[in-house]
Formats: C-alpha cells, sequence, structure tokens
C-alpha cells in the first residue's frame, strides 16, 4: 500500500513479505534435502532429477548469474549421486544429468525476461512519481492564519497516483482549498483529476467569489467528463473574519474539532450534483459558512476513510477518532489517524484515501 504524506515523498506501506534471503538460500537447501534423501534411502531410489529444483527455484526468484551457480552446484551434486547409485553405467544417469542442465538453461532465460521486466516496472514508476509531484504537489505547510498537512493513501499497492485530489492556495480572499474524488479508476480519472486541479489552481487566484470558482471548475469537468462519469468535491474559503465558506459537491461533509474537542460535520441544506453531471444555473451548490476560530480543526477527506471497513463489515468512526489529532504537529497527528485507519481495515485499502488537514492557528 503506497501513501503520500505532506513533504511529498511516496512510501511504500509496511507489509509482511517473504525474506530476501530466505529466497536466496532455498535453492541450495532444497538441493541439499534431495541429496541427504537420496543418501538415507540407499542407492536404489535414484532421486537424482530432484536435484534441478534448485536451478529452478533460483530462476524464479534470483538473477541470471545465481541461477547459473545453482545449476553448476546441481550438476555437482548430480554427478556425486549418479557415481553413488551407480547411474552413469546406464544412459539415464547422462539424461538425468542433461535435465538438471536444460532446466538450468530455462532459469537462466526466464530470469533474464523478468529482470527485463523489473527494470521496466521500475522505469514506470520513477514516471508516475514524477507525474503525482505535478498533479498532487506538496500542500503548503502554513498557509496564511492556516497550517496544513496531507495523507495520501493508495489502495493499490505499485500505485502513486489515482483519482483523489487536493490543493492549497493562498488567495487575495483568503486560502482556498479543494478535496475530491473521481469516479472510476485507471488513467482516465488520473486525467480528470488534472483537468479539475488546473481548473482550480487558476480559479482560485482570478475569481473574487467562491461561486465563480465553483463555475469554472464545473465548466472544466464538464468538458472533461463523458458519459456518467462525476467528480465529487468539496471548494472552500477560510479568512480570519469570516470563517469557512464551504461548496459541497455530493461530498462527505468536512470533520470540525473545536479548540473545546466538541465535534460536528457541517452540512450543506441541499446537497448539489457531483461535478461533471450537467449543474444548470439553478443546480450549482449554495455556498454555507461555519465559524473557524483559533484552535479549530477541519479535516476534509475522501470516502475512501469513512467507507473503510473491519472484518465485520462496520465503517471507520472518524468522528470517534479526534483524540488522535490533539498532536501539537499537524503532520504527526494526520500520520496518527492515517495508521489508525489502516489499523480498523487490518489490511489493504479497498479504496483511494486523501485527507487534508487544516487548522487555525491559535
Amino acid at each position: 500500500m503506497v501513501r503520500r504524506t505532506g513533504d511529498g515523498l511516496t512510501r511504500t506501506e509496511e507489509r509482511a513479505g517473504t525474506d530476501p534471503e530466505v529466497l536466496s538460500v532455498l535453492p541450495y537447501a532444497v538441493m541439499a534435502l534431495v541429496v541427504l534423501a537420496n543418501l538415507i534411502a540407499g542407492p536404489t531410489v535414484g532421486l537424482l532429477p530432484l536435484v534441478s529444483l534448485g536451478p529452478a527455484f533460483a530462476g524464479l526468484v534470483g538473477g541470471w548469474r545465481r541461477t547459473v551457480v545453482a545449476g553448476l552446484t546441481a550438476l555437482a551434486a548430480g554427478v556425486g549421486l549418479g557415481i553413488y547409485s551407480g547411474l552413469f553405467e546406464e544412459r539415464r544417469g547422462f539424461a538425468s544429468l542433461a535435465a538438471v542442465a536444460g532446466v538450468t538453461a530455462v532459469g537462466v532465460a526466464g530470469s533474464v525476461m523478468r529482470g527485463r521486466r523489473e527494470a521496466e516496472l521500475a522505469g514506470m514508476r520513477s514516471i508516475a512519481e514524477v507525474a503525482q509531484r505535478v498533479l498532487l504537489r506538496p500542500v503548503p505547510r502554513s498557509a496564511g492564519h492556516l497550517r496544513a498537512a496531507v495523507s495520501y493513501t493508495s489502495a493499490v499497492a505499485e500505485a502513486r497516483i489515482g483519482g483523489d485530489l487536493y490543493e492549497v492556495v493562498s488567495s487575495p480572499e483568503g486560502v482556498r482549498v479543494i478535496i475530491g474524488d473521481v469516479q472510476g479508476k485507471g488513467l482516465e480519472s488520473v486525467e480528470t483529476a488534472a483537468v479539475v486541479l488546473g481548473a482550480f489552481r487558476e480559479a482560485a487566484h482570478d475569481e473574487p467569489d467562491l461561486r465563480g470558482v465553483g463555475a469554472r471548475i464545473e465548466r472544466a469537468a464538464g468538458r472533461a467528463l463523458q458519459g456518467e462519469r462525476f467528480v465529487t468535491a468539496i471548494i472552500a474559503e477560510l479568512d480570519p473574519a469570516n470563517g469557512a465558506v464551504f461548496l459541497n459537491y455530493g461530498h462527505p461533509p468536512p470533520l470540525l474539532v473545536r479548540a473545546d474537542g466538541s465535534v460536528s460535520f457541517p452540512e450543506p441544506a441541499r446537497y448539489a450534483l457531483p461535478l461533471g453531471l450537467g449543474l444548470g444555473p439553478d443546480e450549482a451548490p449554495e455556498p454555507f459558512r461555519v465559524a473557524f476560530a483559533p484552535g479549530d480543526q477541519l479535516l476534509l477527506y475522501t470516502d475512501g476513510v469513512t467507507e473503510a471497513r473491519d472484518r465485520t463489515g462496520a465503517f471507520y468512526p472518524l468522528g470517534t477518532r479526534t483524540l488522535l489529532l490533539k498532536d501539537p504537529d499537524p503532520e504527526a497527528a494526520l500520520e496518527s489517524l492515517r495508521k489508525d485507519l489502516i489499523l480498523h481495515t487490518e489490511g489493504p485499502l479497498h479504496d483511494d484515501a486523501a485527507m487534508l488537514l487544516l487548522r487555525h492557528r491559535e
């Protein structure tokens, strides 16, 4: 499972795996067991062909050099077993050694091909990391009167980018933020996220009113999306004098944690349709305002957080986890919440999960 933190680094979630040292020893352990079994069973059993399991395993887990070494070791063991069992008095002893050599050759070819595929995959991963840095840039740790932190956890172990999006922009009207979730998966969702973020970054600086920002993004999403694809999103504007103003396009409500510890999920009087569904002038979301004072915290998130289930099917209880956000460092607080989310699911997430934490400075 891959996650992205506020410093822009992408890290792979720690998960159980096979120790590489065990894999490197496995081919020789298999050959040793075959030789030992043959010696115990006696010369009449003839387990020589089974030593080819050594180079076969080496070809699966190691490079071509390691496979060659395992093959030579297998041939040496085969010669010893052949002499011990008297197989070279017949043709089957030489046939067994030929089988070992053949398996070694196949293992070497397989390891070379696997190495090439791994190199290609590494190249694609590096390209994906560059694309991620362009699409999901690190949010500023400080923006106006706010401190910010972000966490992005991909549901796919080798993924670097997905359909969740976020951004924080300081504008003349205040700090403007967006968080959204593109319906669907794959490259199309990444392209849609790029369109929405590009429109937001431009409109956040140019539009004097938050409605204008939403209208610009809606037009851009309408041009990019086809069929029944859409984007749920929250656009917010925060300034010290007026608190927080939200436009909610069918997105889960934000989590507001007051300085006194009280918790609420501010919701609009009427939910609007998501972006990209052809909203008319009368269907645009109505801005709604909430107080946002020093010491308050605002958590914006995607449904990959609240819809994460444990083994019993219970959703993640985000509203009861606000104590995890008490750390003075917003990035450490968000990391604690992310770890608790992973602990709740007891395994990989089924959907990408993005969280954006905003704190009003004391």
